[in-house]
């Protein structure tokens, strides 16, 4: 933090270790949505600690990230059964299944044209699936790239994580693709998010946090703990990210301005080994960090 107020983390126990959760989103109805890759279950928890289970018929197909959808429902990959789920507020449910065999989709948001679109980490390719389930898709220019979270920029297009390709993507509604290699070599991206001026994401395998430019100019922030395994990042203002540490049970927050440099500040989890990976900022104005180990943290600050 960029003063010496430090934030309150409460721990709520959800379900047992090995079901989830692993990704978490804001609905539209005030609550958080989760995804429980273990058990093959998407879950609704209001802020008063209200929480409801929602089976996807499927108990293998491992959810991952969830996302708000432009239609008021939460879109999800299935990321084992190669489907794109689609959960509404009142709990129901639906898959489309991704053209591609075995694509393995992971990363999906909202783009500016009202449709998802979602990364397929084991075939090179970007998907889009409109409101009504048609799906196209987009081959990248890359082999064994492995791309993995995706997130809008501030300049309409989307910008995606290439994890084995040590790079970042964009790609324009229109399918157009650029690349943009990272300087760190086996940085490892994973997750990235807009604050609305430029892109952020999490380097996993160099422990760094990095910043991208929409005209592709690129910096690098070290962790005071190189090990900590950064996984995934979400932005509550311009120049203002929170990030979770997998590899070291912490939640993180970098600030960073032209007129200010960057500062990183780490706070330790309330439960050990807890492995935090999903954030998001919820619907109370807290952050909400999704533990695989069976909980999520509120962080107020």
């Amino acid at each position: 933090m960029s003063d010496s107020r430090l934030p309150h983390l409460h721990e709520i126990r959800v379900a047992d270790e090995g079901v989830g959760p692993y990704g978490i989103a804001a609905g539209a109805d005030g609550a958080l949505w989760l995804t429980l890759n273990g058990s093959g279950e998407v879950a609704r928890l209001t802020v008063e600690g209200e929480f409801t289970r929602y089976g996807l018929g499927a108990p293998e197909c491992g959810p991952t990230v969830i996302t708000p959808g432009p239609d008021g429902a939460l879109w999800f990959a299935r990321t084992k059964d190669h489907h794109i789920g689609r959960v509404t507020v009142d709990g129901k449910t639906e898959a489309f299944r991704v053209p591609t065999p075995g694509s393995g989709p992971y990363g999906i948001t909202s783009g500016p044209d009202g449709a998802l679109w979602f990364t397929e980490m084991n075939s090179d390719r970007v998907g889009r699936v409109g409101a009504d389930g048609e799906m196209a898709e987009f081959v990248l220019p890359t082999e064994g790239g492995f791309p993995s979270a995706i997130a809008p920029g501030p300049d309409g297009a989307l910008w995606f994580t290439l994890n084995q390709a040590n790079a970042i993507g964009r790609i324009g509604t229109d399918g157009h693709v650029d690349l943009h290699p990272l300087p760190t070599k086996g940085a490892g991206p994973v997750g990235i998010a807009s604050d609305g001026e430029a892109l952020w994401f999490v380097e996993i395998m160099a422990g760094q946090i990095g910043r991208i430019s929409v005209d592709g100019r690129i910096e690098e922030f070290p962790l005071p703990d190189r090990t900590a395994k950064p996984h995934a990042i979400v932005a509550t203002a311009a120049g203002d990210c929170w990030f979770t540490e997998w590899g070291a049970n912490r939640v993180g927050r970098i600030t960073a301005t032209p007129v200010q440099a960057a500062v990183i500040q780490e706070y330790e989890l309330p439960t050990p080994a807890s492995e935090p990976h999903g954030i998001t900022v919820g619907p109370d104005g807290a952050l909400w960090v999704a533990l695989e180990r069976g909980a999520v943290v509120r962080v107020t600050y």
